[in-house]
């Protein structure tokens, strides 16, 4: 695994959050509340659960010695928390970029509850876009589920493709 390994899926990452910004922006405030059963149970939640996680894995590769859960703070509408995400995105791609090649094998400090572990970077960051993957892929059912059609994939295969990576 090298730099641009990295590079790429992060710009997969952020590709795929300005996508669904653009659909959640849509949203009114009644689809965006609406109880809708999945991990967390409304699209507001599983949003603002996205968004905590990715700065939270920001602080972890940035050796933050008080990482901050979101979800844990936010009192927030919408609009602020997606300006967040943008601007997160924005924070993931710098922190990626410069992120030493030479400490993907190196071990990230992470807290679990109320434990501590360490895991290699290159682990965390495999976790990270498999999580955020995940998350991503529920709120696409729960779009659906509010009444939201306006959708379109969202898969890392179309990603390489729309990119002409695939030489």
């Amino acid at each position: 695994m090298d730099k641009t390994y990295f590079q790429e899926l992060t710009a997969y990452i952020i590709e795929t959050n300005k996508i669904i910004c653009v659909w959640l922006e849509q949203l009114d405030n009644n689809q965006w509340k609406q109880t809708i059963t999945s991990s967390f149970d409304s699209i507001e939640k599983t949003t603002l659960h996205l968004v905590s996680a990715q700065l939270v894995w920001i602080d972890y590769w940035s050796n933050n010695p008080a990482p901050v859960f979101l979800s844990t703070v936010f009192n927030g509408g919408k609009a602020e928390l997606l300006t967040i995400w943008r601007q997160s995105s924005t924070l993931l791609k710098m922190v990626i970029d410069q992120y030493p090649e030479a400490d993907y094998s190196k071990n990230v400090r992470i807290k679990w509850g109320t434990e501590f572990y360490e895991l290699k970077f290159w682990q965390t960051f495999a976790h990270f876009v498999n999580h955020s993957t995940y998350h991503r892929g529920q709120l696409v059912t729960m779009l659906r589920t509010a009444g939201f059609r306006s959708l379109s994939s969202t898969d890392l295969f179309n990603f390489f493709l729309q990119r002409g990576n695939y030489d």
